[in-house]
């Protein structure tokens, strides 16, 4: 499988708005791992291996144990490794991510309002939206991660 086009050469005003939701994310007070691990969780649903392996390697330089990392998947679950913020987030993530077929109901949105403030909640749906954005990107053009062997 080859790369069929590089996104940020050929939209690099494209990548840059981008690039400035990422910097407003990153910004807005949630904190980093649990922004990196709806990412992950998000990357994991859409299928995207350049954003999974980005993702991995990030909440391991963040210090996060390679258990809850490998466990993200499935950490419905895994008991209680996740807090029940992260598990509101992932919930969150998981159904914006697939709103097409399960909306964004009240049933995730009560725990989620529980966990985090109306900003928060607010911040968390923009951080979505922009992962499955990167993801749609990264999988349309075949984009290699960083991993994979280039021959």
């Amino acid at each position: 499988m080859s790369e069929r086009i590089d996104f940020s050469q050929v939209a690099p005003a494209g990548m840059k708005a981008l690039g400035a939701v990422y910097s407003y994310v990153s910004q807005s007070g949630l904190a980093h791992e649990l922004v990196e691990l709806v990412f992950l969780r998000v990357s994991q649903i859409n299928g995207c291996a350049y954003c999974i392996d980005m993702h991995t390697k990030a909440l391991h330089t963040a210090g996060l144990s390679w258990e809850k990392i490998v466990l993200t998947q499935v950490w419905q679950e895994s008991g209680t490794l996740f807090s029940a913020r992260e598990k509101a987030a992932l919930a969150w993530a998981e159904s914006l991510t697939l709103i097409a077929s399960q909306g964004a109901p009240d049933a995730l949105y009560a725990p989620l309002s529980d966990q985090f403030s109306e900003k928060e909640i607010i911040d968390l749906t923009i951080a979505i939206g922009l992962m499955n954005t990167y993801n749609r990107l990264a999988i349309s053009t075949r984009k290699l991660p960083d991993s994979a062997p280039r021959n």
